[in-house]
């Protein structure tokens, strides 16, 4: 009896302390969810990125951090099967990047912090109360707000003077694409241009809506920024080509691979600068307490050889403006 006594008096003095070990020793999570493949480049270089930032923090994978990374492949449901799992866990700090996938995770937690890239808009689609004190778990970096759709058309049309009428390739289900398309469709009548919507859900709605472009000698496409058109863009380069329609595009990544024009920043630079924010996060700080950081330069890419093989010419004045013409 007494053997057992001193049994029970040993395992109720071990355990805890074992308990509090195991907690001290836990490495902090940190999950990535991306809306790139593996085996995108472009995925590896943003994830490469954020990795890199945070070693300069000081923060080493397996060391003391363990970073849990998913590739949703731009799939709603890998999107929402992996931000729950983080929840879940839940990890100490979650980065993501795009619309989509921040409205996942806005809809599964209001405690988790979250560090954001790759976002349009985020005060207009309910991420965050304002840029200078966000509030509630959400903080990040925006890529542009919707007032960059007005140039978009400038663009567009200063490069293709003949262009009259212009398609905005956009997601329906993308809660900030209507006011990308409403801010197009009011710049438009400045410089002459009608415009139509053109909603997709995957590649066989990318090829329809391009397809239709066909022999339209006086027709543009504008492509909006998201899962579906970015996880796409080579099919969506490709029937551009294939039916010479010009386009203008919100990623230059799309201009490095072969098409035409491109408008915007440098969004790689914002994960390194994200893995500042989740230092500062596991330190201590409050996401809500950390302003959301717009950007402030912005450049215009134009791929020379694209405009050749289209047959097209380029005016002089928009080159000679343009911060990179791949020749």
């Amino acid at each position: 009896m007494r053997r057992r006594e001193f049994l029970g008096l040993v395992a109720s003095a071990v355990w805890p302390i074992s308990g509090r070990s195991e907690e001290r020793d836990r490495l902090p999570t940190l999950g990535v969810i991306t809306w790139y493949s593996e085996e995108d480049s472009e995925g590896q270089v943003r994830f490469s990125a954020l990795r890199d930032g945070l070693r300069k923090s000081g923060w080493i994978d397996g060391r003391n951090i363990r970073i849990a990374a998913h590739w949703a492949e731009g799939k709603q449901d890998r999107m929402q099967a992996y931000a729950a799992e983080l929840v879940r866990m839940p990890a100490d700090v979650i980065v993501a990047n795009s619309t989509p996938l921040l409205s996942v995770l806005k809809s599964l937690t209001r405690t988790v912090p979250i560090v954001f890239t790759q976002v349009a808009d985020p005060i207009g689609s309910g991420f965050v109360n304002s840029y200078a004190r966000p509030g509630g778990n959400i903080t990040g970096f925006t890529d542009f707000d919707a007032s960059i759709g007005g140039k978009w058309v400038e663009v567009l049309k200063e490069a293709m003077p003949f262009i009259n009428r212009v398609t905005v390739l956009l997601d329906p289900e993308q809660r900030n694409h209507p006011t990308f398309l409403q801010v197009i469709e009011s710049a438009a009548p400045s410089f002459g241009v009608q415009v139509a919507a053109a909603g997709v859900r995957n590649r066989a709605g990318i090829e329809q809506a391009i397809t239709a472009l066909a022999g339209q000698s006086d027709h543009g496409l504008i492509v909006l920024s998201g899962p579906v058109t970015n996880t796409a863009r080579d099919s969506i380069i490709e029937l551009a080509a294939r039916f010479r329609v010009p386009a203008i595009y919100p990623l230059k990544y799309y201009v490095k691979e072969g098409g035409l024009l491109y408008y915007g920043i440098d969004q790689v630079d914002q994960w390194p600068r994200a893995a500042g924010y989740v230092d500062r996060i596991l330190r201590g700080e409050k996401p809500g307490d950390l302003p959301v950081q717009a950007p402030t330069k912005y450049e215009l890419v134009i791929n020379l050889n694209t405009a050749k093989a289209l047959g097209l010419t380029v005016p002089p004045g928009l080159l000679a403006r343009a911060d990179e013409v791949i020749e």
